[in-house]
């Protein structure tokens, strides 16, 4: 019989991108969703919905933010990911009749992994995401995380702006999914004081931030201040085994690489082969030389949790907490394998002694220690703030400042002038505000990571806020609604966005 391991582990995963439709196809843009779709959110809710079937509860804390959900629910992204998936198997079955033995090859497993992803949208995606999450929730495979509605890097954000779009997106999520979380992944896991209250105030009882935040303690949740709102951190120990760069599992020599194409197909045919092996020189990928390292790399994360929590349980006099926390993205999208690792992980590690939970369940069971009192952070480089206020994207945070305050004073003038009505044009107004603030532009600038299209959009979308707002400050309201409309359909989302539900300037809502 397995000992028992003290304390518990909760994997915590977040799911997120930008809006895409309709915004660029490649290099960046719908590209992006619908390989993320096919590679990481295909197999990963195909994996909850067999743990799931299994009787297993209680497996993970699953993030998925709320622009993401609505890409996920969007009619024209979905007709869009079925052309994707189709396109996807004509080209593996051009590549399977070529005379390259290497590209015939690769050809023939990616008609395979084509025909599977298109039976599985078929028969499970045809009606968006939030059929999909539903049941899970339901099930109690997975508690679901929430998070503010356009993915903002909330200490910087107007607080006006910062509340509503916290109540707006955890109303979006029990408009999907029929519940609303208790629990939210805060974008970047930034904070700054005070937005502890906040998250009260709307019904918030935990929150995600990074190990460094809480000094390395992560061994127990933590109430922040007197608000009773509690922050798991991200054990990075135990995290880093699978997400460091220089020595995380994905980098193991027999894993698919992620960054080598083969460019007449655009398929990634090769193996990783060693991290300073060039391109050219990559072996080709073998699938039947993977499924020993998932073995290995399972049972080593096993141990270092198991470790993690003897060690943790022993340092604090009781049992302890162990969080792992990641992208979901980074399960079949970054790390192909990822989501075979995954599944094996939660399999094993009831039968290993080591009690398996969310962060509700630590939250309800009492892995809770004293109050905190938290500092400016976020999960970015340094654990702070540079990567979203640093010098590279001072460009950004002037046109963030000045887009919310013309916006904002915009959306004062008409909603104190306004019917009882909703006000189509404050709504764009609003949309378009948030979606210039998402945190994913400075990032992607800070990162050298597409940059260029991260500032066409967040320009872009500050440009339609700019001539709205101009638009109904001059009290042209056929121009105004023209121009609303004309942005609303470019970007279709979030139609229960109310401009009227915006806290006034005195801090009251309206």
């Amino acid at each position: 019989m397995t000992d028992r391991v003290p304390g518990q582990f909760a994997l915590v995963l977040h799911s997120h991108l930008p809006w895409l439709p309709n915004h660029g196809r490649w290099p960046v843009g719908e590209e992006w969703l619908y390989q993320s779709w096919a590679d990481c959110y295909l197999p990963m809710f195909s994996m909850l919905r067999r743990l799931a079937d299994d009787g297993l509860t209680d497996q993970l804390s699953l993030g998925v933010t709320p622009i993401l959900a609505a890409q996920l629910d969007d009619p024209y992204a979905g007709a869009s990911m079925y052309e994707w998936l189709a396109d996807w198997q004509l080209r593996a079955m051009e590549a399977a009749l070529s005379r390259d033995d290497a590209r015939a090859d690769a050809g023939t497993r990616e008609f395979r992994s084509a025909a599977a992803a298109l039976a599985d949208f078929e028969t499970q995606w045809r009606h968006g995401g939030s059929p999909q999450i539903r049941p899970l929730v339901e099930s109690g495979v997975i508690e679901l995380l929430g998070g503010p509605l356009a993915h903002p890097f909330q200490p910087l954000l107007d607080q006006r702006l910062r509340r509503l779009s916290l109540t707006e997106g955890l109303a979006d999520a029990e408009h999907r999914w029929g519940t609303r979380p208790s629990g939210i992944w805060a974008p970047e896991c930034a904070y700054t004081p005070g937005m502890e209250a906040e998250y009260a105030a709307a019904g918030v009882r935990h929150f995600m931030v990074d190990g460094p935040t809480l000094h390395g303690d992560t061994a127990l949740g933590r109430p922040v201040g007197d608000s009773g709102v509690v922050a798991f951190g991200r054990d990075l120990t135990v995290s880093y085994r699978v997400w460091s760069p220089k020595s995380g599992y994905p980098g193991h020599a027999d894993y698919r690489d992620f960054h080598t194409y083969d460019h007449e197909t655009g398929f990634k045919s090769v193996r990783v082969t060693g991290k300073t092996v060039p391109a050219h020189e990559k072996k080709p990928y073998d699938p039947s030389r993977v499924d020993a390292a998932i073995d290995a790399h399972v049972d080593d994360f096993i141990g270092c949790i198991r470790d993690r929590l003897i060690s943790e349980s022993e340092r604090i006099g009781r049992p302890a907490l162990v969080v792992a926390a990641f992208d979901t993205e980074l399960y079949g999208h970054w790390w192909h394998e990822g989501p075979i690792w995954l599944e094996r992980l939660l399999r094993r590690l009831p039968e290993v002694g080591i009690t398996v939970g969310t962060l509700d369940t630590a939250r309800r069971n009492g892995y809770v220690g004293e109050p905190v009192d938290l500092a400016d952070s976020s999960w970015g480089s340094g654990k702070d703030w540079r990567v979203w206020e640093g010098p590279q994207v001072q460009h950004l945070v002037q046109l963030n400042s000045e887009v919310t305050a013309t916006a904002l004073d915009s959306l004062d003038k008409r909603l104190a002038t306004a019917s009882h009505a909703r006000d189509e044009v404050a709504d764009q107004i609003l949309r378009e505000t948030l979606m210039t603030v998402q945190s994913d532009w400075p990032f992607m600038v800070s990162k050298d990571t597409a940059a260029g299209y991260a500032q066409d959009r967040a320009y872009k979308h500050a440009h339609a806020t700019r001539e709205i707002c101009a638009a109904s400050d001059a009290g042209r309201a056929e121009a105004a609604t023209r121009l609303a409309r004309g942005w609303r359909n470019a970007d279709n989302m979030f139609g229960a966005l109310d401009a009227r539900r915006l806290p006034s300037r005195d801090g009251d809502d309206r």
